[in-house]
């Protein structure tokens, strides 16, 4: 699908993931430690009244541009969001994309993207 779709001018191929990142929970990570400098993870805790948010999710999408084989990789669209990765500011950025893909002359995308709940959401595929 991508040898097909490289090689049409109206289309566009885009990675698409997010990440995102909790004050408050706690990440699921493993790290390389010494005993003498072991690494500590600090819990935070929310006070009512905090004026920052809980979380903080980064979109991007990185645009294949020329043959499979030897992309160009120099275009990255990024936008960053508060709060976590959910269907409804998935669609948000999907429609900001589609939007940036129209003004170029692109008419269909090609999105390749992994499984996460949000993406494969009643709400998303609608």
């Amino acid at each position: 699908m991508i040898a097909y779709a490289s090689q049409q001018p109206e289309w566009a191929i885009g990675f698409l993931d997010e990440v995102w990142w909790s004050r408050f929970a706690r990440p699921r990570m493993h790290a390389w430690q010494s005993e003498e400098h072991p690494v500590r993870l600090i819990e935070q805790a929310w006070k009512k009244g905090d004026p920052d948010p809980k979380a903080l999710a980064c979109y991007g999408v990185l645009w294949q541009k020329g043959p499979p084989d030897d992309p160009d990789r120099s275009q990255i669209w990024l936008r960053f969001v508060t709060g976590r990765p959910v269907s409804a500011i998935s669609i948000q950025f999907l429609a900001l994309c589609c939007e940036r893909l129209a003004a170029q002359g692109k008419r269909n995308w090609l999105l390749i993207w992994d499984n996460a709940s949000w993406h494969v959401s009643k709400l998303v595929r609608n």
